[in-house]
């Protein structure tokens, strides 16, 4: 495919920012869409007065030669530095982090995507996907904006998370599980696009997440390296911002295992809060909360990974990609949309 190839791709997060910028590098007329203020998704950093917090991704190693040339870039130009060698033991594996947040990285990437000459348009809601008009249409595919306006492409890479994914693409608004609700999303996609997705992705379930971002007034009890995976019955991940080395003051993220999270999804913020200020005590020590606040994630962890690190249709022109394929994993990620944008190149 020449340089007159244009391509739309759903999601800012990491994946469809590495797909974006290795399209916009070949000469592909790319454009970005993402519903959120700003670009990054689960790379995310949040400022609390002085203090920054990673309340998505926290830190992420390396194991494949793609992902590792990306890294040896970010670490020439002293955006990514190493944390530490394993929470519990030095397992060989580095974990990075962005010295400046999670976000930076994904920031980074813009950047790269928009001098290549890639647009990214954030605020914009994907509201579905049609066949061009006509008998002999300029281009597949249209993209349809919330509000109303159409993108015409030739193909669509789509990033954001499956449930999300099917929801576009049938139709149908807010997709929910189950069986017939499955069906039913399926059908609609063949019907009205002729795409036949596998069903092993529609019936993919993701963990959710709820965070305690909070800030404290000195030193707490997290023990070296500054985080802790799985330490209780309530955090599946705890984080010292500081001791991580990209906040000036002390300041944790608290992340609550998928248990915990899915049981108090439905309660109130102040009763959740409460709920994790109270299980965070112990890990604070004498340190006490001045700030803090309550981020949620719907769709933080896909429960089962697909093999492959795209799924793409027969003719090439609708790519699916994202953390729930080749691991839900900063490095999946990356991976996966390295290879979305591969499949169109080919």
């Amino acid at each position: 495919m020449g340089a007159q190839l244009k391509v739309v791709v759903v999601g800012a997060g990491l994946s469809g920012l590495v797909a974006a910028t290795e399209l916009a590098d070949a000469g592909v007329d790319v454009t970005v869409l993402d519903k959120g203020r700003s670009v990054g998704g689960r790379l995310a950093t949040r400022r609390l007065a002085d203090a920054r917090l990673d309340h998505g991704a926290q830190f992420f190693t390396v194991r494949s030669p793609a992902f590792r040339r990306r890294v040896d870039d970010w670490v020439d130009r002293g955006l990514v530095a190493v944390w530490n060698h394993g929470f519990d033991a030095d397992d060989g594996h580095p974990r990075y982090v962005g010295t400046a947040g999670m976000n930076s990285l994904a920031k980074d990437l813009a950047a790269s995507a928009e001098r290549a000459g890639a647009t990214i348009m954030t605020s914009t809601l994907a509201f579905g996907l049609r066949p061009s008009p006509g008998d002999s249409p300029q281009h597949r595919w249209e993209v349809v904006i919330d509000d109303g306006s159409t993108l015409p492409t030739d193909a669509v890479i789509f990033t954001c998370p499956l449930a999300q994914t099917f929801a576009l693409l049938a139709d149908v608004g807010v997709w929910k599980s189950g069986d017939e609700a499955t069906d039913a999303a399926h059908d609609a996609i063949v019907a009205r696009l002729g795409i036949d997705l596998d069903q092993t992705l529609f019936r993919t379930q993701y963990d959710r997440t709820i965070a305690l971002l909070a800030t404290v007034d000195g030193p707490t009890a997290i023990p070296e390296p500054g985080g802790v995976q799985d330490g209780d019955d309530v955090f599946s991940f705890i984080g010292d911002n500081q001791a991580k080395g990209i906040s000036s003051s002390p300041a944790v993220t608290f992340h609550a295992n998928a248990e915990w999270s899915e049981a108090h999804w439905d309660d109130d913020a102040d009763t959740t809060l409460a709920a994790l200020e109270a299980a965070a005590r112990p890990w604070l020590g004498d340190a006490q909360i001045i700030e803090r606040q309550l981020k949620t994630w719907r769709f933080a962890t896909p429960r089962t990974v697909w093999p492959d690190p795209c799924w793409t249709t027969a003719d090439g022109t609708v790519v699916v990609a994202g953390d729930a394929f080749a691991g839900p994993r900063v490095e999946g990620a990356h991976n996966s949309g390295l290879a979305a944008a591969h499949s169109l190149l080919a």
